[in-house]
């Protein structure tokens, strides 16, 4: 009875209930995992109207409660990320329009579901990258247009973040790609205009056109004979690796230029074909038949008499070819980048063609031709050697002749005199008789995508009026051996 009669401590304590939310109006509330805690409107004890909903780790929720559900327009922070939402909610999710702001930079105004981009809307990342178009599970995914940080600008077809389809890219330098792309790349038909205005227009496989050209071919004999003083024409073709004609490609950019055949004589003589001053050094360079050559001025008729000494300078303004195995170099004077080939997108120009230098000409359908190119006459500094059977009979033969067992002496006709009391020589009207490259370089600039064709050389022999012989290169043939 004794023991009955004493209850335990704890019992005799009274049991404390957990706090009930408010059942309607205003009110505070924390939740028994001390996670959340909500202060705002009530309404049957559920959360009911505006309020805002705080969480243990500093992020928050402010806006419209349904039902206890946060479902309406609010705002809300993620404290992990650092990013916010402002905009329309469904069951606690970012799910209609609305705007979000991420912490590394960029934002997104459109539509969302379950928290995605999903529908339409534009996204700025922070790079500065804008697009607006269409999303689907977050990514670029239909059509869509977006502006890269390098100014470049797509409009088309998109597949889950990538350009996949058909669509139009232009660059910032002008240049301009249309047509069919897949996994961010060129890939199908399209064409490409570039600011130089070269076009290429085909089949592309992963980013590079199927078709492209990889040399220039200077059609016509290994040696091409030309009379003294007559004029030539040259076809040239782009070729393709498989040596088709590259029909898909416009535009290129090729320069013309030349050489005259620089020809050493044995160690105890200096004298060559032409004997350039020491005021106007020439470095010889070296071609494909295996001689040197000095640059050498072109004449064009159509365009009227260009003075020697400025057509030098253009064939001079050449880069000199490497020796040995290396590409020639594709820079020039009147195109070094094309700054003096006013050029730019057709579409830009309105159907205008860029205009071109005398010694350059546009490629069309893989194919270019020069008409009317002429050898000028020597220019300033090159003093021609003729090469005479005695020097006895220098009053007797034609000038600039070339013929076996002649004797090396500087061209002197009378018509003037010089200081020392040495004739001086008559400008000549032609180049004389011998030996010449031609030269047909890409100058296109920018080069078509990073690309720039090998030189082209054409050996050219020049004889002289009324005669079939060929002309004779001093230093070779039956009488050097002797």
């Amino acid at each position: 009875m004794a023991a009955a009669g004493h209850g335990s401590p704890s019992s005799s304590l009274p049991r404390r209930d957990p706090p009930r939310p408010p059942r309607d109006g205003y009110g505070v509330y924390v939740y028994p995992n001390s996670f959340f805690r909500y202060e705002g409107e009530w309404k049957g004890g559920k959360k009911h109207g505006r309020g805002k909903l705080l969480f243990k780790d500093g992020g928050y929720y402010e806006g419209e409660f349904t039902d206890g559900e946060i479902t309406g327009e609010g705002c809300r922070i993620w404290a992990s990320s650092g990013n916010t939402y402002s905009g329309q909610f469904v069951l606690g999710e970012p799910q209609g329009r609305g705007v979000m702001k991420y912490k590394a930079g960029g934002c997104y105004e459109g539509e969302l579901s379950h928290g995605m981009r999903e529908g339409y809307g534009r996204l700025v990342d922070r790079d500065g990258q804008a697009y607006w178009g269409w999303f689907h599970d977050n990514q670029r995914h239909g059509q869509g247009h977006m502006v890269f940080r390098n100014g470049d600008e797509y409009e088309g077809d998109w597949v889950r973040g990538q350009r996949q389809g058909h669509g139009v890219l232009r660059c910032a330098d002008g240049s301009t790609y249309e047509g069919q792309w897949h996994g961010d790349v060129f890939s199908g038909l399209g064409r490409m205009t570039l600011c130089s205005g070269a076009v290429y227009r085909g089949m592309w496989i992963n980013g590079h056109p199927a078709a492209q050209a990889r040399k220039i071919v200077i059609l016509g004999p290994e040696v091409m004979d030309v009379a003294q003083g007559s004029s030539f024409d040259l076809n040239v073709q782009l070729q393709q690796d498989s040596g088709e004609v590259a029909e898909s490609e416009d535009g290129r950019v090729l320069k013309i230029s030349a050489g005259v055949r620089y020809v050493q004589l044995p160690a105890y003589s200096e004298v060559s074909f032409f004997k350039v001053d020491k005021d106007n050094p020439e470095t010889p360079f070296q071609t494909p038949f295996g001689f040197e050559c000095i640059a050498y001025p072109l004449w064009s008729p159509k365009s009227g008499a260009l003075e020697p000494r400025a057509a030098l300078e253009s064939a001079r303004g050449d880069p000199l070819l490497p020796r040995g195995d290396r590409e020639p170099a594709a820079a020039s004077d009147t195109s070094q980048g094309q700054r003096d080939i006013p050029g730019g997108p057709p579409g830009e120009a309105r159907g205008c063609e860029p205009h071109c230098p005398e010694d350059c000409r546009r490629v069309e359908q893989g194919c270019a031709r020069f008409s009317d190119v002429c050898l000028g006459p020597p220019p300033p500094g090159y003093s021609p050697i003729l090469f005479l059977d005695d020097p006895r009979e220098a009053g007797g033969r034609p000038r600039g002749g070339l013929g076996p067992g002649r004797t090396p002496t500087t061209q002197d006709p009378p018509g003037g005199s010089r200081p020392d009391g040495a004739a001086t020589a008559e400008p000549a009207a032609a180049a004389f008789p011998g030996e010449y490259v031609v030269m047909i370089r890409d100058v296109t600039d920018p080069p078509f995508l990073g690309h720039v064709l090998p030189t082209a050389f054409k050996h050219l022999r020049v004889s002289g009026k009324g005669t079939d012989r060929q002309p004779h290169v001093p230093g070779e043939g039956p009488e050097s051996l002797s």
